[in-house]
């Protein structure tokens, strides 16, 4: 069976609604403060709604987490090794190098989650959010101490902490879990409530990383060419490889090579702005992440499935 024509028509609706936000945010429809808030909202509500109920209905005794969590972080630390051994040739500077590092190992939630559902269904969906559970605390510890080091970012141990601890994804992932390892699910009718809040949150984030992407700062293209390298061919080949060492299970190692596969995020620009890193290019190379995320993501995704 070929399974590009599945892939395609689970992939087309998701960029699609990139390509729409996108649009709307150049026409200036409806206005340039809808986004900002539309955002806001997706980040610290809907999604959030969406991982707890996926994560406090799921069956986790049935997913492999441990191997899971491992491939996880050899596949970070290994891919922050080969960033650190290429620095040499990439010729960068320090706020530079913080840059082409985020872009490197960061990646969007919103369209990970979106594909697992689209692909793999429910239990894609939940896998992914396992995923995210692990991924994302690692993923900012890293990138804030890269950015501290390279770009003299000003974060303090106490404030790395509390960022962590204040992250509605990491909150509502450790929520989610609390009360599936506690049996209490999800109590006095708000599974209802949630699963309207979670039908919102994919629509509305896949616009809003539509909205995001930047189209001026395009100007180094070797640069940006070796970061969405790294990220969406490398990134996910050694994902595959270290799967096939720790053999997390199948469908966990779907969702583990395509989330290696993602194009990376717009809050990688806000934290270069916060913490001193080239804001424009990471921008730049999110930008052109998410535009060759096109032609790379089915390709993976037709090796995966």
């Amino acid at each position: 069976m070929n399974p590009l024509p599945l892939i395609v028509g689970a992939l087309g609706p998701i960029f699609a609604l990139i390509l729409l936000g996108l649009g709307l945010r150049r026409s200036g429809f409806p206005g340039d403060g809808f986004w900002p808030a539309a955002e806001r909202l997706t980040y610290f509500i809907l999604f959030p709604a969406l991982l707890v109920q996926r994560l406090a209905l799921a069956r986790l005794g049935d997913y492999a987490v441990g191997p899971v969590a491992a491939v996880i972080v050899a596949m970070l630390l290994g891919m922050t090794a080969l960033v650190y051994w290429l620095r040499p040739w990439l010729k960068v500077d320090g706020p530079a190098f913080t840059s082409v590092y985020q872009g490197v190992i960061r990646f969007n939630t919103y369209v990970g989650l979106a594909v697992a559902l689209a692909m793999f269904h429910a239990e894609g969906g939940t896998v992914a959010a396992l995923v995210m559970a692990i991924m994302i605390p690692l993923i900012n510890v890293l990138c804030v101490l890269v950015l501290n080091v390279h770009a003299g970012g000003s974060a303090t141990v106490a404030r790395i902490a509390r960022g962590l601890a204040t992250n509605p994804l990491i909150v509502a992932c450790l929520t989610g879990i609390g009360l599936n390892l506690s049996g209490v699910g999800l109590p006095w009718g708000s599974a209802a409530v949630l699963e309207i809040l979670a039908r919102a949150a994919l629509p509305l984030g896949l616009l809003a990383v539509g909205a995001g992407l930047r189209l001026e700062g395009l100007r180094r293209p070797g640069l940006l060419a070796a970061a969405s390298g790294l990220k969406l061919l490398v990134l996910p080949a050694l994902a595959a490889g270290l799967c096939w060492v720790a053999q997390p299970g199948r469908l966990e190692t779907a969702v583990l090579v395509t989330f290696a596969a993602l194009p990376g995020a717009s809050t990688a620009y806000i934290l270069a702005r916060q913490l001193g890193g080239d804001a424009p290019l990471i921008a730049a190379i999110v930008t052109v992440e998410t535009a060759a995320a096109l032609a790379t993501l089915p390709a993976v995704l037709v090796w995966v499935v």
